[in-house]
């Protein structure tokens, strides 16, 4: 996952590009980049850190252009170094190219090594410079060198490409025929923009025109906007873990607004474990927030806060290592003894991924003695990594790759455990969007282990459990202490 923004046609493109950077934070912590043409040049700015330390010093009226393309990354493929730190920006004999992805390509090792043996030097290890290598070896003007290169990459890929040429500045934005990843269009009173979520337009006072199409090539030279399909169509397969976790609540993607899906999630969830005699719904902050809201106006069990969250720690599943992300859990939730103790409740989160925080979340609470804890989940069961961008890791790491439903629930040390069905989620979703129901056009390669691409050879899949399992021998919360 990352955050990516581009911007034509508009005096403060550096300015506003910072704006739409700090809106997309919780997108990637680990690095941050802006990129502006001016007079023929593009210059770039890059750190290791979140936006305000990145920029913190630089003066932006210094950045002075119409068009420019920003990032914020969460790295997924190549390491967290600053060689990988967005956007790229070369120098060829077609002029210079600043670019900044989202996304993962699937075939990226492949290509890599071809391009080696070509005789390509790669300075970094991320699979986004391999785009700007294929378009190195292509013919033509840059963007048909763009489309060349775009055209044998397989996965994920919302790009936003900054070109000068000849004295001519092009910004292309460019989403991958299967759509894995958001990409919306926005207009200013002056000047065109495109971002990961729409909540970037908010803060730069842009209006929402429309999201990129999958397979669509959008080019923005001064006030001028043309699109084209340069490449083969393909079945759509937007990302649905974006509505689950990744965007912002306020955000609309892939024609949903999130919070409202997150909260029919949890309606959902609520239908499906059919009354539970607890005494009240509590989240995990932030992510279950808007689930658990849902979870209490389906079932009428009071909503509570059960924990005080820290915001000054960042998003922990995010966090580049196990450690740190353990440590951020410590940090950042603090549960309210006064509200909980003696009480069941029903724990709400999103998902599980390894099981590590949720397990330390479960302690906090019976050290608190809370009588029961019933954790109930708003998506399905992980139990596949994913290949197009979301940081989900081997599946000898996913907890329910590993482990059917009972053992999982004993490893956290909760009472039950429910997850929301795939039917559910879906139905969500699409409840969210105001449509009727239709065949799914999402991927959930993640909770299905169907991709819709060519992916790198997988581990066999472990046992993964009935979704909803009730454990009578639970710790009690003196066991736990």
């Amino acid at each position: 996952m990352c955050g990516i923004v581009g911007i034509s046609d508009h005096r403060d493109a550096a300015r506003l590009s910072h704006l739409a950077l700090f809106s997309m934070q919780h997108r990637g912590q680990e690095s941050a980049g802006i990129a502006v043409a001016d007079a023929g040049i593009i210059r770039a700015h890059r750190g290791m850190g979140l936006v305000n330390e990145v920029f913190a010093g630089v003066n932006l009226e210094d950045f002075r252009g119409r068009a420019a393309v920003g990032h914020v990354r969460y790295s997924t493929a190549g390491g967290s170094r600053i060689e990988n730190a967005q956007p790229l920006l070369v120098q060829s004999v077609r002029g210079q190219v600043a670019l900044a992805h989202n996304g993962n390509l699937t075939n990226a090792m492949a290509l890599r090594r071809g391009l080696e043996e070509r005789g390509a030097i790669f300075h970094g290890t991320s699979d986004t410079e391999v785009i700007l290598h294929l378009m190195s070896h292509a013919q033509g003007l840059p963007l048909d060198a763009l489309c060349h290169a775009l055209r044998q990459c397989q996965g994920a890929f919302s790009v936003v490409v900054l070109m000068v040429h000849d004295g001519r500045e092009r910004l292309v934005a460019v989403r991958d025929p299967w759509g894995f990843r958001p990409l919306i269009m926005g207009r200013l009173p002056r000047g065109v923009v495109f971002a990961s979520e729409t909540c970037a337009l908010e803060l730069m006072g842009a209006r929402f025109v429309r999201e990129l199409e999958p397979g669509e090539m959008v080019v923005a030279e001064g006030a001028e906007v043309h699109s084209s399909r340069p490449f083969p169509a393909a079945r759509s397969a937007a990302c649905v873990f974006e509505q689950v976790y990744f965007a912002r609540p306020d955000s609309q993607v892939f024609g949903a607004n999130v919070y409202q899906a997150r909260v029919e999630m949890g309606r959902q969830l609520a239908r499906e474990m059919l009354g539970a005699a607890v005494d009240m719904v509590v989240p995990v902050p932030d992510s279950g927030m808007p689930a658990a809201l849902g979870f209490s106006q389906e079932s009428g069990v009071p909503f509570q806060m059960g924990f005080i969250r820290n915001h000054y720690v960042g998003r922990t599943f995010i966090q580049p290592s196990q450690a740190k992300r353990e440590q951020s859990v410590r940090m950042k939730l603090h549960p309210v003894r006064e509200v909980l103790e003696g009480k069941r409740i029903v724990l709400i989160d999103d998902s599980i991924v390894r099981g590590t925080t949720s397990r330390k979340i479960v302690r906090m609470l019976r050290k608190v003695r809370v009588k029961e804890v019933h954790m109930a989940v708003s998506s399905p069961a992980i139990v596949a990594p994913c290949f197009y961008g979301i940081d989900t890791p081997a599946e000898d790491q996913l907890i329910a790759a590993r482990m059917p439903l009972a053992d999982i629930a004993r490893y956290l040390g909760v009472d039950s455990l429910h997850y929301l069905s795939l039917d559910g989620l879906l139905k969500s979703v699409r409840t969210a969007a105001g449509k009727k129901p239709q065949p799914p056009s999402h991927c959930t390669a993640c909770f299905t282990r169907e991709y819709p691409t060519d992916v790198p050879q997988l581990l066999p899949l472990g046992r993964v459990g009935r979704s909803s399992v009730l454990l009578p021998d639970a710790p009690t919360a003196a066991e736990a202490t």
